[in-house]
């Protein structure tokens, strides 16, 4: 019996035609599942076209809302959704896109008490997050229920894309996140979206890539990417695919595996650590801030942003860039309260560790949740970047 209506055969016509997808193809897209955690810059195009494509039942989870300076790459949304649940304006966007699937809507955040079960539900997971304790547990997630995971990620004007913990045909499974980074790297390293930026258009790149993985791995047309990385640079509009390896101490799939479980992945990316009480009275709110303004106390603001941060929005402090610290202690003063910010509060950290254990400094606060801490809380009217 044929399970499409011929309102579906004429929607997916331009598949149907297609000598190596056919309507086979097309029938195990209706009869596939796919869990996209995240409908931001990558789950948006990732989701239009996993939608537009048949994909019989796709999971969308996110706990955000739609924000103004989401519209610059996250497709899905437009400035009717802002301040809605991005999971549910997803959802009414795709149902108006394709009304022959079904959207399941999840408005939680993905996190260890309900990865598991979420992910079990579906045939394969894309990630489309943008932080490491995620993507680490999006990957042990898939890992121990024994599902693919298609994953992308982008930075600036770079992204990546690859197909982890695949069936081979031999039994086995291909290399997942774990083997191409054993390890995150260290808090604050490597800046998110919202630290470092990123081309609007770069995401659509990626995530359309990630939709021709999933469709690639429902299908069982074509050969996904399981066992290589590919590398996509858009100012230079250069590729690269590199393999990727099996790692003999992945905790997980290695030759002597130590995790059974899903475990504490702040912990394990150093985010959240527990802050010694001298550190925690070193910080400052920006309530307690604009408290100092208001009663005339001496102090002074120092903002370790690049110059084009400062120039979006400001509080009015001295622009000392993190990277030129060391050549600008002259206007940093020692006996004075120097209230030090950044964006979110994490190179600011970076700046006063610098500061106190290179050049001896010791009256050093750090705003705590930055520019952003700042706009909640005082004024709301700053640009939002």
């Amino acid at each position: 019996m044929n399970p499409f209506s011929k309102a579906e055969l004429e929607r997916y016509s331009r598949h149907l035609i297609l000598p190596e997808f056919n309507i086979e193809g097309q029938r195990k897209l209706k009869q596939g599942s796919v869990l996209v955690i995240g409908s931001g810059g990558l789950g948006s195009p990732l989701l239009l076209y996993l939608a537009a494509a048949g994909v019989g039942r796709i999971g969308v989870v996110d706990f955000d809302r739609v924000d103004d300076s989401n519209l610059q790459r996250q497709v899905l949304f437009t400035v009717d959704d802002v301040g809605a649940p991005k999971a549910e304006a997803a959802a009414a966007r795709l149902r108006a896109l394709n009304p022959h699937i079904e959207i399941e809507v999840h408005d939680v955040q993905f996190t260890r008490e309900n990865a598991r079960e979420l992910v079990r539900r579906y045939d394969v997971v894309a990630d489309g997050t943008d932080n490491f304790p995620t993507r680490y547990l999006v990957n042990d997630a898939c890992v121990l229920e024994g599902k693919v995971n298609v994953y992308a990620s982008i930075y600036r004007f770079e992204g990546q894309c690859s197909v982890f913990n695949a069936p081979t045909g031999d039994g086995e499974r291909g290399p997942n996140y774990r083997d191409l980074f054993p390890s995150p790297p260290p808090p604050g390293l490597v800046p998110s979206c919202a630290e470092g930026g990123v081309l609007g258009v770069l995401p659509g790149i990626l995530g359309s890539l990630q939709a021709l993985e999933v469709i690639k791995v429902l299908s069982g047309v074509g050969e996904p990417l399981i066992g290589r990385l590919f590398l996509f640079d858009a100012t230079t509009f250069t590729t690269r695919t590199v393999k990727i390896r099996k790692q003999p101490g992945n905790p997980l799939t290695g030759e002597h595996p130590t995790q059974t479980d899903l475990i504490h992945y702040e912990e394990f990316c150093g985010i959240g650590a527990p802050v010694e009480e001298a550190e925690a009275a070193r910080e400052v709110t920006a309530e307690d801030l604009a408290q100092w303004q208001a009663e005339g106390k001496a102090h002074v603001v120092i903002d370790v942003r690049e110059p084009y941060e400062y120039a979006i929005a400001n509080i009015g402090g001295e622009l000392v860039p993190l990277d030129s610290l060391s050549e600008s202690l002259h206007r940093i003063p020692r006996d004075l309260p120097v209230v030090v910010h950044c964006r979110s509060g994490v190179r600011s950290a970076r700046a006063i560790a610098l500061l106190e254990s290179e050049h001896g400094y010791a009256n050093l606060h750090n705003l705590k949740g930055g520019i952003l801490a700042w706009q909640a809380a005082v004024n709301p009217d700053l640009a939002r970047y």
